[in-house]
C-alpha cells in the first residue's frame, strides 16, 4: 500500500487543526485558539461567512483560472498572506523565520507582530521583499523612532499599525490556563509539557520563548512573569489618535497600513490621512465580544474608500476567500491557519497549507466559471 500523502491526510485546515490540538500543550492551544467574552465574535465571523452564497456559472470550457493579485505595487500570485501572531515561537519553536521563509518562498506577504519571540534583524532576511512589520503604537517618541529604524533596516517594506487594542482584553481561557508571559512552567504546565513530547523537545532546544523585539525598551518596567493579557507589549504601548498616524505617515518611507477597522466613517477618515491600505480586522474576536464579523463590515468599507481593502476574521479556506473577494475584498490574511499547519506539521506546514488553499482556490473558481476575481461579483447570490 502507498503511504498517505499530506493531501491525502490533511486536505482542509480542519485536519491541521485537529493534529495541532494534539501536538501542542494546553495552555498553548488556549493560547492560539481562544478569544475573550463568549466568544461570540469569533463564532460570528463564521457564520457570517457561511451566509455569502455565490452561485455557480455553467458552459464556460476549461478554464485555468488567474490566482495573481496586485496589492502595494507588488504581484503576489495567490491572494492572501500571513497575519500577525504574537509570541508565535511560543506556538512552534522558530516559527516567525519559518513561516516568513514558507511566505518568501510562495511569493505572498509576512507580518511580522511587534510582540513575536523573534526580532526584525533575524525575519527580515527570511522574509525578503515580502516583509510587513506590524506596529503595537509605542507611547515613547524615541522607542517608536528606534523600532522603525530596525524594521527598515531589516528590509521591512510595509508598516502595519494596528488600532483595536486601546486597552487590554480579558481573554478568559487564555489566563485561565496559566499562562504568563515570559511562559512559566508551573507543575501543573510542566504536566501539559511532558504530555507533549514534540513541542517539549523543540522548545527545550529553541529555549523559553520571549517578546524579544522588545528587550532593549525593558528597563524600568516590570520585571518578572506577568499575565498573559497584561504583558510588557502593553506597559510600552498607548492608544494612537491621528496625531500619532500622521507622525506615522511622516516617517515612514512606504505603505502604511491601519488593521482592525470596522467602519465606513473610519475607512474614509484613514484615506484622508494618507493611508496606503485599510485592514478590516475585529482581532479575529481576541478584543471584543460585541463586533461584527469582518465579512459583514466589509461592503460598507469597500463602499466608503478606493483604497485597497485587507480583510481577516474567520477564514477557513479559498471558498471563504473567494466570498471576502466577492463583497469587495482585494486581499485576505489569515493568521490561525499557519500556525495550525506548523504545529501539526512542523516546517512541512505552512507550504502544504499554501497548496491546499491554491488546489482550493482552483476548484471553486472552476465551479463558478470564473476564470479571475472580477467575475466573482456577478456570482453572488444577493437578499
Amino acid at each position: 500500500m502507498l503511504p498517505m500523502t499530506l493531501d491525502a491526510r490533511f486536505p482542509a485546515i480542519s485536519d491541521l487543526r485537529a493534529r495541532a490540538r494534539a501536538r501542542l500543550p494546553r495552555f498553548v492551544w488556549e493560547y492560539l485558539d481562544s478569544a475573550t467574552g463568549a466568544e461570540a465574535t469569533q463564532a460570528r465571523n463564521r457564520a457570517a461567512l457561511d451566509r455569502v452564497v455565490l452561485r455557480p456559472s455553467i458552459l464556460h470550457g476549461e478554464i485555468a483560472p488567474d490566482l495573481s493579485v496586485e496589492l502595494l505595487g507588488r504581484r503576489h500570485a495567490l491572494p492572501f498572506g500571513v497575519a500577525p501572531v504574537g509570541m508565535s515561537g511560543l506556538i512552534w519553536p522558530g516559527a516567525e523565520r519559518r513561516l516568513a521563509a514558507a511566505a518568501a518562498e510562495a511569493g505572498l506577504p509576512y507580518t511580522l507582530s511587534t510582540v513575536a519571540t523573534a526580532t526584525p534583524e533575524e525575519v527580515g532576511p527570511e522574509a525578503g521583499e515580502n516583509g510587513w512589520f506590524q506596529l503595537y503604537p509605542p507611547r515613547d517618541e524615541d522607542i517608536r523612532r528606534d523600532m522603525l529604524r530596525r524594521a527598515r533596516a531589516a528590509g521591512f517594506r510595509t508598516l502595519v499599525l494596528t488600532v483595536d487594542v486601546p486597552v487590554a482584553s480579558r481573554r478568559e481561557r487564555q489566563t485561565r490556563s496559566g499562562l504568563t508571559n515570559p511562559p512559566r512552567l508551573t507543575p501543573r504546565l510542566a504536566l501539559q509539557v511532558a504530555a507533549r513530547p514534540a513541542w517539549a523537545l523543540a522548545t527545550a532546544r529553541a529555549g523559553m520563548p520571549r517578546m524579544r523585539t522588545l528587550d532593549p525598551y525593558k528597563e524600568g518596567l516590570a520585571s518578572g512573569a506577568l499575565p498573559s493579557n497584561a504583558h510588557v507589549g502593553y506597559l510600552l504601548r498607548t492608544s494612537p489618535d491621528r496625531d500619532y498616524l500622521r507622525w506615522l505617515r511622516d516617517n515612514w518611507e512606504g505603505p502604511l497600513v491601519v488593521k482592525g477597522v470596522l467602519g465606513a466613517e473610519d475607512a474614509a477618515m484613514l484615506q484622508a490621512e494618507g493611508a496606503d491600505a485599510i485592514w478590516v480586522s475585529n482581532h479575529a474576536g481576541r478584543q471584543f465580544d460585541a463586533a461584527p464579523a469582518t465579512i459583514e463590515a466589509l461592503p460598507a468599507i469597500r463602499a466608503a474608500t478606493t483604497l485597497p481593502v485587507i480583510l481577516d476574521g474567520g477564514v477557513e479556506g479559498g471558498l471563504d476567500m473567494l466570498r471576502a473577494i466577492a463583497l469587495g475584498a482585494d486581499f485576505v490574511m489569515m493568521g490561525r491557519p499557519w500556525h495550525y499547519a506548523i504545529a501539526a506539521l512542523g516546517a512541512d506546514g505552512p507550504t502544504h497549507l499554501v497548496d491546499l488553499l491554491r488546489k482550493d482556490l482552483e476548484a471553486n473558481m472552476g465551479q463558478l466559471g470564473a476564470r479571475d476575481y472580477g467575475a466573482l461579483p456577478s456570482r453572488l447570490v444577493r437578499d
